[in-house]
């Protein structure tokens, strides 16, 4: 029997100006409006907020990490208990990443630390590189070393966890993708490291576009393994490569050529400047379907949204609200946010001990609605845990209502007037 294809994207309106454009995903799980920006759920949470936290935030869809998944609980346990959102309580729409990211990254994420760094193409050498971040046991030594072997068929890497050996293949990362049921998937891909020779990174950009041809056939051939499917999954294609003009046009050539249901752009938050990553945008954006949503991946700061949905960009997915607000930075309004600060507040200045305004004059999410600048300093002083809950749901707020503040822009023809405003 088959499945009707429940995923469709609509564009609804076009600023006369720019490439920014408001737009209708429909998915088995719910509507998203476009701009939207996705809350990054990786552990199939998204950290110190509940579900219903997040709808009151405004959140409309989450995503969810597949390498991270993959080792804990693993796909079988999340499609016994139906399904990605099921299993965290999530009635809306949902994404997951193909694992790629997070696999090479376990040799690529730490240049510039004092442990070697090499990578490996056929199995001649094996990747090997022990992070900052790695657990350390009692006397301060690390504990693991992280290994990754890249071939053209395939990825060995030993889990951050316990070492333990695992593999993924294009299918294999489709397979898992379908069983934790998103309505959104990603094709495997190869997100070189920065900086790396114009010859590896098209090395990497042609494994890439060879791994999605192999996502597509095995996306296509097998049906959704989740029994709270009510439509076909979507699937995106990923462009890469890297800082190079010449490979990024070939590859948003290539991605484009295929059947996906959408496209994502990879790369552009891996170690490249923001003008490297305006340009890769302005290389890539001719050559992009016009009929197909375009979702960015690890992008989330407030000047790069603007300058991004300006060039066409649909959806967005970044740690940066939730990570930094654990950190104690939390987001205000112009004139006090500005590029400058990141559109920023260090929360744990002293300056703010006695500060009785909201934490952004203009939001009124529960948090700036009910308290002050100087109780969540205290919060953050004595390191209690509602402090992150509050700075979290904040600044998730406050994306998800700017995203609602340009969609609108956009729909009544005033998005340039907005961004001037705020950039």
């Amino acid at each position: 029997m088959t499945t009707k294809n429940m995923f469709k994207f609509k564009i609804i309106a076009k600023d006369k100006k720019s490439g920014a454009r408001a737009g209708r995903i429909t998915t088995a799980h719910g509507i998203i409006d476009t701009p939207s920006f996705v809350a990054v759920g990786t552990r199939a949470t998204v950290k110190g907020l509940t579900p219903n936290e997040l709808k009151e935030a405004g959140v409309q869809v989450l995503f969810g990490n597949t390498y991270h998944l993959h080792l804990r609980p693993g796909e079988d346990m999340i499609k016994d208990f139906g399904g990605l959102g099921k299993f965290m309580a999530w009635d809306g729409p949902t994404m997951t990443d193909s694992g790629g990211f997070q696999v090479f990254s376990l040799g690529q994420a730490s240049l510039s630390s004092r442990t070697s760094f090499g990578i490996s193409i056929g199995g001649e050498k094996i990747l090997n590189q022990v992070q900052n971040d790695t657990s350390r046991d009692q006397h301060g030594s690390n504990e693991q070393v992280r290994l990754v072997k890249i071939t053209d068929d395939r990825v060995v890497f030993r889990s951050h966890i316990d070492g333990s050996l695992h593999e993924f293949t294009p299918e294999e990362s489709i397979r898992i993708q379908k069983k934790l049921g998103a309505d959104i998937i990603l094709a495997f891909d190869e997100c070189a490291a920065h900086p790396s020779t114009h010859k590896y990174t098209k090395e990497a950009m042609e494994r890439t576009h060879r791994w999605a041809e192999r996502c597509l056939e095995y996306h296509k051939k097998s049906p959704p393994t989740s029994r709270l499917r009510r439509g076909k999954q979507a699937i995106y294609g990923i462009i890469q490569g890297g800082i190079y003009k010449d490979l990024r046009e070939e590859s948003a050539k290539f991605i484009s050529s295929l059947p996906f249901d959408g496209i994502a752009i990879g790369g552009v938050s891996v170690g490249e400047s923001k003008r490297q990553m305006r340009d890769a945008l302005d290389w890539v954006m001719p050559f992009l379907p016009e009929e197909k949503p375009r979702h960015l991946l690890g992008i989330g700061e407030i000047d790069d949204i603007f300058d991004s949905i300006e060039k066409g960009v649909d959806t967005f997915d970044c740690v940066i609200p939730t990570r930094m607000g654990r950190y104690g930075f939390v987001f205000v309004d112009p004139p006090e946010g500005n590029r400058k600060n990141k559109f920023m507040t260090d929360i744990k200045k002293t300056v703010y001990s006695e500060d009785k305004k909201p934490l952004s004059k203009e939001c009124k999410c529960y948090v700036c609605q009910n308290f002050t600048r100087g109780y969540v300093h205290h919060l953050f002083r004595v390191q209690e845990l509602l402090a992150y809950r509050l700075a979290s749901y904040h600044n998730l707020y406050f994306i998800n209502n700017l995203f609602r503040q340009i969609r609108d822009a956009i729909l009544e023809g005033r998005f340039e007037k907005m961004e001037k405003e705020w950039i």
